[in-house]
């Protein structure tokens, strides 16, 4: 049996019981409710297999409408979340959805965004707020390096907040995360962190490249609270 061929053009021209009719007929698994764009695409891609000599036409196909099918740029929702690069950086990434951007940006007590570090325990992780520091980022930006000191531990939270004139609003909280252990001094039996431990760590080689020691902190509770003016 000759192998299907099909074109951009032709699967379009289908309603999408014809082409789930036709996916199934062609031995593909179509999940309920999978959108039109996608059944196409696991047609042509499967049509790209079938050889002969409208392969190369298939592929123009095929690269033409993966250049239709991009991802949204934005997804209307408030998230943050963490990629871990190292024992010392990681990567955060956000989103703040128009309706609350339109909510906070326009109250006067309004002072921008923020990103809220908090340390947590090991055996609860329940957050150490003492430990904690914030980072002021733009209005504009969707994406952070942070540095992690060694000294404030391995877990940790973030929190995407709006900075007020007297507390923050925290819109989005990524999961607890652990970063990567450091090689550490080794000791014949556990031992306390003590300073001489954490001077140690911030000597190690990966924390020096890392720039561990030229991190600049502002911890939460140094951060002078304004109060509104009359």
């Amino acid at each position: 049996m000759d192998s299907p061929c099909f074109t951009l053009t032709s699967l379009e021209s289908l309603s999408t019981n014809e082409l789930i009719g036709l996916a199934n007929n062609c031995g593909l698994d179509i999940p309920p409710g999978l959108e039109r764009i996608f059944i196409i695409e696991e047609l042509l891609y499967m049509n790209r297999g079938s050889g002969g000599g409208e392969k190369k036409e298939e592929d123009m196909l095929f690269r033409e409408f993966k250049e239709l099918a991009v991802l949204p740029k934005h997804y209307n929702i408030s998230f943050i979340d963490v990629l871990i690069r190292d024992p010392l950086w990681a990567f955060v990434f956000w989103e703040i959805k128009a309706h609350d951007r339109d909510l906070y940006e326009n109250m006067a007590e309004f002072e921008g965004y923020c990103l809220h570090v908090i340390p947590l325990r090991k055996d609860s992780l329940q957050s150490s707020a003492s430990s904690s520091f914030t980072v002021s980022v733009g209005r504009g930006d969707s994406a952070w390096y942070l540095g992690f000191p060694p000294d404030n531990g391995r877990y940790y939270k973030i929190e995407l907040c709006v900075q007020g004139w007297e507390n923050f609003t925290v819109l989005a909280v990524s999961r607890p995360f652990k970063l990567p252990r450091l090689i550490e001094p080794k000791y014949e039996v556990p031992k306390p962190e003590t300073a001489d431990d954490i001077q140690a760590i911030y000597q190690n080689p990966l924390a020096q490249l890392s720039g561990a020691d030229q991190i600049p902190l502002i911890r939460s509770v140094d951060r002078q609270q304004r109060t509104r003016e009359a």
